[in-house]
């Protein structure tokens, strides 16, 4: 399992490389749509899905509710595996998942957990493409990853077909144990880490957790950062306290607040309130059914209750007031600042999101198609490219 994954890894960062420069000759934000670019843009857009009604779904803005509820179930089930196991928990699924596929970006997930189109990583033939130069023999003729000519990574977690034989679950109780199941495949990898019963809440046996699943301290290093990202959405996804925050800037926090659980919307909201959207985001969801907020229209609301108006994107609004270059850090935001992130950061032309910044590393925003408004750490999101004071 782990003696090809430092090898794969390169063709997925390729793969991002080719989409980011497709975006770079692209204006971007939450709310402009990008026609007839949908489909080259799948690989960035994650899965919108509609289970909104799980607990805690709004604890990190990248991670698809089903996913989420995935690494929840997997967490809740460990004990019944592998009984000794101790301190598993969802942020430490979320960070393997997050760097093996991206939370299954680009593809569909079934109530069920069965993800669509199927994932599948490079032909492990020592051919040299993605940089792999190992021969993998094939173990499974193509039952799992559909090719009997050599082994490739399969699923959300990306298991070799031979360790998913020996370590895969049925996280969803049907009967199955799939790696293209969004349950099965973290209960199958939560088995994997949890060994013979670790104690991941030790960081040395953590870290030694996921060594054992990729042989490469920098793989290691890329978990671990975003396990940390993903605890501390967590933690935070309790109220926010405006103490202490004044005169404009706590009027403009308290309006974006008081929207905390209404939908997500493609471009719905406005300096009114909640709107009703249009069709479609990069991922083709529509919101002209639902009554709710984007990330800008959130933002104009917020500030038209100050008496500031605003542009309707995220790319126009980094024009207004003094820029915080993303160079100077989240230190240099006070609350009440604009905070965006980018396809690329510093050509504010690719900006697509933008939040409001609430202090203490936490911004109030509305994230993606299928999340609510919500609060979450401005590190949960890629590409932070600075803040906006217009206040």
């Amino acid at each position: 399992m782990n003696s090809r994954r430092p090898q794969r890894r390169s063709r997925r960062f390729l793969k991002w490389g080719l989409v980011s420069g497709l975006l770079l000759a692209l204006t971007v934000s939450c709310m402009a749509p990008l026609s007839g670019a949908a489909d080259k843009l799948s690989l960035l857009s994650q899965q919108d899905n509609s289970d909104v009604g799980l607990a805690e779904a709004g604890s990190s803005a990248d991670i698809p509710p089903r996913m989420l509820k995935a690494y929840k179930n997997a967490v809740h089930l460990i004990g019944s595996k592998v009984p000794k196991c101790r301190g598993m928990r969802w942020p430490v699924l979320a960070g393997i998942a997050r760097v093996e596929s991206h939370h299954a970006a680009g593809r569909s997930i079934a109530s069920n957990g069965d993800i669509r189109p199927k994932i599948y990583g490079v032909l492990l033939n020592g051919s040299g493409a993605g940089g792999n130069t190992s021969v993998f023999n094939d173990t499974d003729h193509g039952k799992w990853d559909a090719t009997a000519t050599g082994e490739r990574a399969v699923g959300p977690f990306q298991f070799m077909p031979a360790t998913w034989e020996t370590t895969g679950q049925d996280g969803n109780k049907d009967g199955d144990r799939d790696p293209h199941n969004a349950d099965d495949a973290a209960l199958g990898a939560a088995v994997y880490l949890c060994g013979k019963g670790r104690n991941l809440a030790v960081a040395s046996q953590l870290r030694a957790a996921i060594f054992q699943y990729n042989h490469s301290n920098e793989y290691v290093a890329g978990v671990t950062s975003w396990i940390r990202q993903y605890s501390a959405a967590a933690a935070s996804s309790g109220s926010h306290s405006v103490k202490g925050i004044t005169g404009t800037a706590r009027n403009v926090i308290e309006a974006a607040l008081s929207q905390r659980g209404e939908p997500y919307s493609w471009g719905g909201g406005n300096a009114s309130g909640k709107s009703t959207g249009s069709c479609c985001s990069p991922s083709g969801k529509s919101g002209a059914g639902i009554n709710g907020f984007d990330c800008s229209g959130l933002t104009t609301y917020a500030f038209a209750r100050a008496g500031i108006r605003l542009p309707r994107t995220a790319a126009a609004q980094a024009g207004r007031g003094r820029r915080i270059p993303a160079s100077a850090g989240q230190g240099a935001l006070q609350p009440g600042d604009l905070v965006f992130f980018g396809y690329a950061p510093g050509r504010d032309s690719t900006i697509y999101h933008v939040g409001i910044y609430l202090g203490g590393g936490q911004m109030i925003n509305a994230a993606r198609p299928g999340t609510l408004v919500r609060k979450d750490p401005v590190d949960a999101m890629d590409g932070y490219a600075g803040g906006a004071r217009l206040l």
